[in-house]
């Protein structure tokens, strides 16, 4: 049974914690599910006179329905929308061009 929008209730959970984020290593899609792999980068302490270095780890394995993917990547459209309009990001035009053989 597949439940509309309108019959599923929203409950906050405001104990839930939130999770810093600041690069993905990964997402893939197997026909059936989503999977992201988010990660966060510390930096190691500085030693004198060697190049700085720092370390990923992850954070959150999102495993999800295609439909919330898709609702996901929506999403993420509309809040790029809203960023172009604000000039915080500028969208950048690409010339194809195609080639006969």
């Amino acid at each position: 049974m597949k439940l509309s929008e309108e019959q599923i209730r929203y409950i906050d959970l405001p104990d839930v914690l939130e999770t810093f984020v600041d690069s993905i290593k990964s997402v893939s899609f197997d026909g059936d599910t989503a999977r992201i792999e988010l990660c966060v980068t510390r930096v190691e302490p500085l030693k004198s006179k060697e190049p700085p270095t720092a370390r990923r780890y992850p954070v959150c394995r999102l495993a999800m329905t295609p439909e919330s993917f898709l609702s996901l990547a929506n999403q993420f459209q509309t809040i790029m929308k809203t960023l172009e309009e604000n000039g915080v990001v500028q969208k950048i035009k690409q010339d194809i061009k195609h080639y006969n053989s």
